[in-house]
């Protein structure tokens, strides 16, 4: 499979500014945040939609930044 309908957009949370790139592979949405200064990736997501998968990432992208503890998603039950 090869990525498709790839986009980069530029995104100010806070005082940080993040780059978001999101592409399609399948039917699945992927997007990942990196802080755009040093370049270290935030959070990846995905979802259905470019809507949904971009959302997440950005969500947990603000979290990290605001020093908010995030846990990361697993697909493991507690126990």
């Amino acid at each position: 499979m090869k990525p498709e309908d790839h986009s980069v957009r530029k995104v100010a949370l806070g005082a940080a500014v993040v780059t978001l790139s999101s592409y399609r592979l399948g039917s699945v949405w992927h997007c990942i945040a990196d802080n755009t200064d040093p370049g270290a990736r935030l959070a990846r997501a995905q979802g259905t939609t470019r809507d949904q998968a971009e959302s997440s990432a950005l969500a947990e992208a603000e979290a990290l930044l605001s020093g908010k503890r995030v846990a990361p998603v697993t697909g493991c039950s507690g126990g």
